[in-house]
């Protein structure tokens, strides 16, 4: 049930984490806040497509 999606940083647009989530638990985009290498800051980071 669970999928793999890709976190891209709103700031830069680079995709940097990749992950898993169970779309019957959480419908909706994920956001989080993480750890940016290429904008060396915490941004926050979205499902991306």
């Amino acid at each position: 049930m669970a999928d793999l999606i890709t976190l891209e940083c709103t700031v830069c647009k680079q995709h940097n984490y990749r992950t898993s989530k169970n779309k019957k638990n959480t419908p909706d985009r994920l956001e989080i806040k993480k750890y940016c290498r290429f904008c060396r800051q915490h941004t926050l980071h979205k499902e991306g497509k």
